[in-house]
């Protein structure tokens, strides 16, 4: 099994500051800062947003440096029922885990005190004016794009049969020419020569194209070709996951290749494992065609359809009475 990675530049350690989540997300959750003296260049690397919990009550073993917290009805009415100097000495604690921002829902009233301790260790407070469920299911998911690991790979992908074949190879092998016959075919488009891959959760990745690129290609002795001019706007699409790595290659003599598909290839982008057929490219192959059946093997198996497995098993089978045979064979 092999294990090399395609060519990429991987963007690690993603942040984003509190003004630009600011100014992203101004409006959809109508939110307004309590604390404009404060700057707002402190950094977001954690998508997770989660209230303070039983860190606000001094329980602080097990809180994560670097989160934002959301204070909603639960936890303003608590504090409310704390004397102030208390109240004081808990968002103490609980800001010293470098918090860049805390956020109160429901558009509450928030304490001076709540203003002061926040002052005090520079976390901007901001204020929502949604339900503390609506900024959780509103925040959250913008966090986890802007923030989720991203890499920038050299290849095609494109969309086959409803499955994502990332097309991977040296320049001028050929990725382009095949995923520009397979659109012919009435396959789509996601993204050629530069593919921008994204991780969601732990083994999701998301491929699309550079927003200036967008679904243009570039074919030697042609030049730039805009596919939607030329196809419409159902040979493309604007991203795909990636579920099957194509690898193109010139032929090798001297190099073995599967021919029973029994010998589960896989490489890994971003952490994750993605199965990888290698195609040896020689005269007279249909490439087309070979991506095409690359695809629906890969429904079937999704399927739980292994052809290479089933066919392995019947020959055993039938083989069966020859080694029993020979097994009793004592002369």
């Amino acid at each position: 099994m092999s294990q090399e990675t395609p060519r990429s530049d991987p963007v690690a350690g993603k942040t984003i500051t509190i003004q630009e989540l600011l100014d992203a997300k101004r409006e959809t959750l109508k939110l307004e800062l309590l604390t404009p003296q404060i700057p707002l260049d402190r950094r977001v690397a954690d998508p997770d947003v989660s209230a303070p919990g039983l860190a606000l009550a001094g329980y602080t073993a097990r809180v994560p440096e670097g989160r934002m917290w959301v204070f909603g009805e639960t936890e303003m009415t608590y504090l409310a029922t704390l004397p102030v100097e208390q109240g004081q000495a808990q968002l103490e604690k609980l800001l010293a885990f470098k918090c860049p921002a805390l956020f109160v829902s429901k558009g509450q009233v928030v304490p001076d005190f709540f203003l002061s301790v926040a002052q005090r260790h520079g976390v901007p407070v901001v204020l929502s004016h949604i339900t503390t469920k609506d900024l959780y299911q509103r925040i959250k998911p913008y966090l986890e794009e802007v923030l989720a690991p991203s890499a920038a790979l050299h290849g095609s992908l494109a969309d086959v049969y409803g499955v994502g074949l990332l097309f991977v190879g040296e320049s001028g092998v050929g990725k382009s020419e095949c995923v520009l016959d397979l659109v012919e075919r009435g396959h789509r488009l996601v993204a050629d020569d530069l593919v921008l891959v994204t991780r969601r959760g732990n083994d999701v990745l998301i491929g699309r194209g550079h927003e200036l690129q967008r679904h243009h290609m570039e074919i030697r002795g042609v030049g730039i070709i805009d596919i939607s001019a030329l196809f419409g706007v159902r040979a493309t699409r604007q991203q795909k996951r990636i579920e099957v790595v194509v690898q193109l290659e010139i032929w090798n003599q001297d190099r073995s290749y599967s021919r029973t598909g029994l010998d589960a290839d896989e490489v890994s982008i971003l952490g994750v494992s993605i199965p990888r057929v290698t195609v040896p490219l020689n005269p007279g192959k249909n490439i087309t065609v070979i991506s095409e059946v690359v695809a629906m093997n890969h429904l079937l198996k999704y399927s739980g359809i292994n052809s290479a497995e089933a066919f392995h098993q019947r020959l055993l089978e039938q083989m069966k009475p020859i080694r029993e045979y020979l097994e009793q064979d004592y002369e």
